[in-house]
């Protein structure tokens, strides 16, 4: 697996005890579910956040995010940031409060 654990650490700790929470190796990487949706997660570049559609403006008005691209084409309703980004606390945390709100906005599973 090509990621960073350290940064899967730092993700690991902004999430804490938060009930519902689980890892599971998808794209490469690490991903954090909540009842089994994609919060977010660490590749070989960096993190990724799976903020949803609604969000998306505003996750990506923080210094740091770019549209998710795996495949030359943006994921709509995802984000993306380099590994600078995990430095930056403020916007990390905002980033991963608001795919926490998508998570919880979709369907149970």
């Amino acid at each position: 697996m090509a990621y960073d654990a350290g940064q899967a650490q730092i993700i690991r700790d902004a999430l804490g005890d938060l009930d519902g929470i689980t890892e599971r190796k998808m794209f490469g990487g690490l991903c954090f579910m909540l009842h089994g949706h994609m919060v977010c997660g660490v590749h070989k570049d960096g993190g990724m956040f799976r903020v949803g559609k609604p969000r998306e403006a505003e996750a990506l008005s923080l210094s740091g995010a770019a549209p998710l691209s795996f495949t030359g084409r943006p994921m709509g309703g995802m984000i993306e940031i380099e590994d600078a980004g995990f430095s930056d606390e403020e916007n990390l945390a905002k980033w991963i409060e608001l795919s926490l709100q998508n998570a919880r906005s979709l369907p149970p599973k």
